[in-house]
C-alpha cells in the first residue's frame, strides 16, 4: 500500500471499483442474450433443485425410519445430507446441464452456469468440511468466511477484496492490523486447532487401547499430546499470518508475575495433578476414603480428581488435597481389603464356639474371600462381656463396605440365635435404702 495515498480515498476507488463491476455485469444480464439466457437456466435448476429437495427428503427420512442400530455419527451424518440435499440436486443437475451446453453450443454461451455450479460444490463442500469444527460461533466463522473467500476467487476478484480488507486497517506507530490480517489468522487458526483435534483425537484412542499402558500415565500422555498439538496449532497460525510475537515476551512476562501470585493455588493444582499422574498413587477406578468421602476416582483432571460415592455424589477433590492430606487408596497396589467388626458375647458362653461360629458366618457371606481365610480372636474383658473381633477379606471395595460389614453382622446374629449364644447389653439396678429413700421419694411427689 502506498502510504502517500490517503486510506479512506483508497477505500473509495475500491468501493467505486467494485461498484463499476456489478454495474456492467447487471447491464449486461438486463439485454436479451446468452447471459440473460443462462440466468434463466440457473432460476430453473434452481426451482428444479428446491423441489427435489422436499420430495427426496421425505423420501430420505422414511428410509432411515426403516433402519435400527445405526451410530450416532451416523445418524448425524444424514441429517447434514438431508439439510443440504437442495445443495446437492443443484450441483448435479447444473453440472449435467453445462456439459450438456459445451457440447451443443459455443462454450462462451454457458460459463455462467458453469460458474454457478462450480460455486455450489464450492459451498457444498465447505459446509460438510465446517462439521469437522465443533464449537459453533467458530464454525459459522469459518464456514462464512471460506464460502466468502471460495465465491471471490471463483468470480476472480479476490486479489481486489484482499487489497480491499487491508487497506481497513488500524495502525499504531509500527504496529498495523487489518481486517485481512484479523480475518486471515481466524481462520488459519482455527483449521489448524481443528486439524490438531483430529490428530490429538485419534492419538488419544490409541493411547487408551494400549494395555501395556498404566490407567495413569494413559491420562497424562493424552493431556500431554492434547497440549501439545493445540500449542503448535496456535503457534503456527499465529506465525502463518506474520505476527510477530517477539514484542510480547516483556508484556507476557509481567502478566506472569501477576498470575503466580495471584493464582498460587490453581498452579499448585496443577503441578499435584502431573505429580499424581507420574507417581501413579492415584488412578482411575481406584477406590479411596478422604476424611468422611469414600468412593472410587472416576477421572483425574488437571486442577481437580472426580470421586463418585455411593449414593451418587460426585465431589470434585482439588489435586492438592491428594498430595498434602492423608488418603487411603483401597486398591493402591491390590484390590484385597480387610475389613474388621467387633461384637461381644455373654460370660457364660463358651468363647472357643464363639470364635468358630464367627468364622462360619463370615465366611457363609457372599463376596467374603474363602482362600483368604477369616479369623477372630478376643480383645478384652469388658463390664458386660467378652469382646471379640472378627476379621475377613473382600476383593471388590467399590461394590461397599458398609453393605458388606451389614451382611457379617446379620449372619453373626442368626448363627448365634441358632446357637443360644446370647449378646449381652449393659444393665443397672437402682436400690432405695430405708426412710432416707421414702423421704426422697415423697419430696419427688410433693
Amino acid at each position: 500500500m502506498d502510504p502517500t495515498i490517503d486510506p479512506f480515498a483508497q477505500f473509495l476507488v475500491t468501493l467505486q471499483e467494485f461498484w463499476t463491476i456489478a454495474i456492467t455485469f447487471l447491464a449486461g444480464v438486463i439485454q436479451p442474450g446468452w447471459k440473460q439466457n443462462q440466468i434463466i437456466i440457473i432460476v430453473v435448476v434452481a426451482l428444479l433443485a428446491w423441489l427435489l429437495h422436499a420430495r427426496s427428503g421425505a423420501m430420505l427420512q422414511d428410509w432411515v425410519r426403516s433402519r435400527e442400530g445405526w451410530e450416532k455419527w451416523q445418524l448425524r451424518m444424514v441429517v447434514q445430507i438431508k439439510r443440504r440435499l437442495g445443495l446437492v440436486w443443484f450441483c448435479l443437475i447444473a453440472g449435467i446441464v453445462f456439459v450438456v451446453m459445451q457440447n451443443l453450443t459455443w462454450p462462451s454461451r454457458s460459463y455462467m452456469v458453469g460458474l454457478a455450479a462450480q460455486l455450489a460444490f464450492v459451498w457444498l463442500c465447505i459446509a460438510f468440511a465446517a462439521r469437522l469444527v465443533r464449537n459453533r460461533p467458530m464454525r459459522r466463522l469459518v464456514t462464512w468466511s471460506l464460502w466468502i473467500y471460495g465465491t471471490l476467487y471463483l468470480l476472480n476478484v479476490s486479489d481486489e477484496a484482499a487489497s480491499f480488507l487491508d487497506r481497513l486497517a488500524v495502525e499504531v506507530g509500527e504496529f498495523r492490523l487489518s481486517a485481512l490480517t484479523m480475518i486471515t489468522s481466524v481462520v488459519v487458526i482455527g483449521v489448524l486447532v481443528t486439524l490438531a483435534r483430529i490428530a490429538s483425537t485419534a492419538t488419544a484412542s490409541t493411547i487408551r487401547k494400549n494395555e501395556d499402558i498404566s490407567p495413569s500415565m494413559k491420562v497424562l500422555a493424552v493431556k500431554g499430546v492434547q497440549l501439545g498439538m493445540y500449542g503448535i496449532a496456535f503457534y503456527m497460525g499465529v506465525k502463518a499470518v506474520g505476527i510477530d510475537l517477539t514484542g510480547l515476551a516483556v508484556l507476557s512476562g509481567a502478566i506472569g508475575v501477576g498470575l503466580g501470585f495471584g493464582l498460587q493455588k490453581v498452579v499448585s493444582n496443577l503441578v499435584s495433578g502431573v505429580i499424581i499422574l507420574l507417581d501413579k498413587s492415584i488412578k482411575p477406578g481406584d477406590v479411596i476414603s478422604l476424611g468422611e468421602t469414600f468412593g472410587w476416582i472416576q477421572t483425574l483432571g488437571a486442577r481437580y480428581a472426580s470421586v463418585v460415592t455411593r449414593d451418587g455424589k460426585e465431589y470434585l477433590i482439588p489435586n492438592e488435597d491428594l498430595i498434602t492430606g492423608q488418603v487411603v487408596n483401597w486398591s493402591h497396589s491390590n484390590d484385597f481389603v480387610r475389613l474388621d467388626i467387633y461384637f461381644g458375647t455373654a460370660y457364660g458362653d463358651d468363647p472357643h464356639k464363639v470364635r468358630r461360629l464367627a468364622i462360619e458366618a463370615a465366611s457363609s457371606v457372599d463376596r467374603v474371600l474363602s482362600h483368604k481365610a477369616a479369623v477372630c480372636h478376643i480383645v478384652g474383658f469388658g463390664d458386660s462381656s467378652v469382646d471379640y473381633i472378627l476379621r475377613f477379606w473382600i476383593k471388590d471395595p467399590t461394590a461397599g463396605l458398609t453393605n458388606i460389614r451389614g451382611n457379617v453382622y446379620l449372619a453373626l446374629w442368626d448363627i448365634f440365635q441358632e446357637n443360644n449364644i446370647s449378646i449381652p447389653f449393659p444393665q443397672r439396678e437402682v436400690r432405695m435404702l430405708g426412710g432416707r429413700g421414702s423421704d426422697i421419694s415423697q419430696l419427688i411427689l410433693d
